[in-house]
C-alpha cells in the first residue's frame, strides 16, 4: 500500500486519478495536428497501437530543373503526426525519392514500371503521386505499361545509398 503522502502526489498528476483533469487534458491522439486540405492518403494500416496512417501533401516543381520536386510526406501514428520534406526527381534517366531522417540522408534510385516490393512499395506510391498525380494511390505494380509509354524504360537497377552525418 502507498503511504498518504505518495497517494496525494499522484493525485496531483493531472488525469492520473480524476476523470474530471483527464477529460481537461486531452490524451495526445486527440490533439494531434489538423490534416491539410490537399493531403493525400496512401497508405493506411493497423497496428498494435492504432491507426497508422502516411500520404503527401504541398508538391511543388523546382524553379530550376521542372524534372525535380519537393513534397510534405506526413505520417500519422496514435500519439503523433511528423512531417518530412522529400526531394523527388521525375526525370526518365533517374528517377529518384531523397528523404531521411536528422542524422540521415537516404537517396533511392527508382526504377518506375519495374517490380514492386513490400520494401519499395511506399517509395513507388510517394513518387507516383508527385510525378504522375493522375496515378496517386493506384497499386505502383500495374503502372508498368503506364511507366514505359511515359518513356520509363522498367530496366533501371533500384539502389539505396545512406549517408550518415557526423556527430556534432
Amino acid at each position: 500500500m502507498l503511504p498518504a503522502t505518495a497517494l496525494l502526489a499522484l493525485a496531483m498528476v493531472p488525469g492520473l486519478l480524476s476523470p474530471v483533469a483527464a477529460a481537461e487534458n486531452p490524451a495526445p491522439a486527440a490533439a494531434k495536428a489538423p490534416r491539410p486540405a490537399d493531403l493525400v492518403i496512401l497508405q493506411e494500416w493497423l497496428t498494435r497501437e492504432g491507426p497508422q496512417s502516411i500520404g503527401v501533401y504541398g508538391v511543388k516543381v523546382d524553379p530550376l530543373r521542372s524534372d525535380n520536386r519537393s513534397v510534405q510526406v506526413w505520417q500519422e501514428k496514435v500519439d503523433r503526426v511528423t512531417i518530412a520534406t522529400d526531394k523527388i526527381r521525375c526525370s526518365t534517366s533517374g528517377p529518384m525519392r531523397v528523404t531521411g531522417t536528422t542524422n540521415r540522408l537516404i537517396v533511392r534510385e527508382l526504377n518506375p514500371g519495374g517490380p514492386i516490393t513490400k520494401t519499395n512499395r511506399l517509395d513507388h506510391l510517394i513518387w507516383w503521386a508527385v510525378c504522375v498525380p493522375a496515378q496517386t494511390g493506384k497499386d505502383p505494380a500495374t503502372l508498368g505499361a503506364l511507366a514505359r509509354s511515359l518513356g520509363y524504360s522498367g530496366q533501371l537497377i533500384e539502389r539505396e545509398e545512406v549517408l550518415v552525418a557526423p556527430r556534432r
